[in-house]
């Protein structure tokens, strides 16, 4: 699979509003707290980040979507991945990747 196949496997995947909701959420959380670890010096933050940035979007797969998190089987890419959804979406350009993959279906 290419990271493009996998992008568009990624955003089927999260089709529900409530979905991206935690996963925004959650990758903003763990932003602030790495970057609170990185001023402060307290590198407890760090693990806290994970936690909170994967916990939010596991409950979004699990109790909102009702799927698999992408995690669990392309870490990285779903990382990369979840990062330039946020972008997209704070850009205002998320839409037409949303469109396109489920017409790819």
């Amino acid at each position: 699979m290419t990271y493009g196949e996998f992008w568009v496997h990624y955003l089927r995947a999260h089709q529900r509003t409530g979905t991206r909701a935690l996963h925004y959420t959650g990758s903003v959380l763990a932003l602030a707290l790495v970057a609170a670890a990185a001023i402060s010096g307290d590198w407890w933050l760090l693990p806290a980040a994970v936690v909170v940035g994967y916990g939010l979007a596991w409950i979004g797969h699990f109790a909102v979507e009702g799927n698999r998190p992408a995690t669990f089987g392309h870490p990285v890419w779903s990382l990369v991945s979840d990062y330039r959804m946020l972008l997209l979406w704070l850009t205002g350009r998320l839409g037409p990747h949303l469109v396109r993959a489920a017409e790819e279906r």
